[in-house]
């Protein structure tokens, strides 16, 4: 149970207490688990497709014209709906106080009003974005094939936003964790 009225990255536990026991998960998970990576939001939908978003940790970019981005999403997920519908997702960085939102479009934790009805979102042709993500990539999707248990999403990256300086909120352990020098 998730209480409403904590502090802002507060949690009730310290650990997810519906996480598989590092005991009991397979070496690829585990090896997978201390292997940090940055935190990102895809989001996709508008005006005739809803809007959907999902907490997305295995991503990667590849410069190049055009520049390039790879991707795992749950092929279950209301985001794949919506991205796969309108063949376009916005990709946004998310940095340490973005825990509880990272939280809330992975289904950890509550979002009354849906997941978009808090914050400051700015609207893109791609899908929306956290008015405060330090950069984002609006993307056009090209291709998708099963892997794993995930779909490994290919896209065209067509517009990078960059705004200031930003520090990334890293996944490790089964944690978000902000970087230090």
């Amino acid at each position: 149970m998730f209480h409403v009225n904590q502090e802002p990255g507060a949690r009730i536990h310290d650990t997810d207490p519906f996480a598989t026991p590092d005991a009991e998960r397979s070496p690829v998970r585990r090896m997978r688990g201390r292997l940090a990576a940055a935190v990102t939001l895809w989001t996709a939908g508008g005006d005739r497709v809803p809007q959907a978003g999902l907490t997305v940790s295995s991503t990667l970019v590849a410069d190049g014209e055009p520049g390039r981005l790879l991707g795992l999403v749950d092929e279950e997920s209301d985001f794949w709906t919506s991205a796969s519908a309108t063949g376009r997702f916005a990709v946004a960085t998310l940095g340490p106080a973005h825990r509880q939102l990272a939280d809330r479009f992975a289904g950890l934790f509550p979002a009354p009003g849906g997941l978009f009805a808090t914050g400051e979102w700015t609207s893109t042709g791609y899908g929306p974005v956290p008015a405060d993500a330090g950069a984002f990539m609006g993307c056009r999707l090209d291709g998708f094939r099963e892997f794993g248990w995930s779909l490994l999403v290919e896209a065209t990256i067509e517009v990078v936003e960059v705004v200031g300086e930003s520090v990334p909120m890293v996944y490790h352990r089964g944690r978000y964790r902000g970087l230090a020098d």
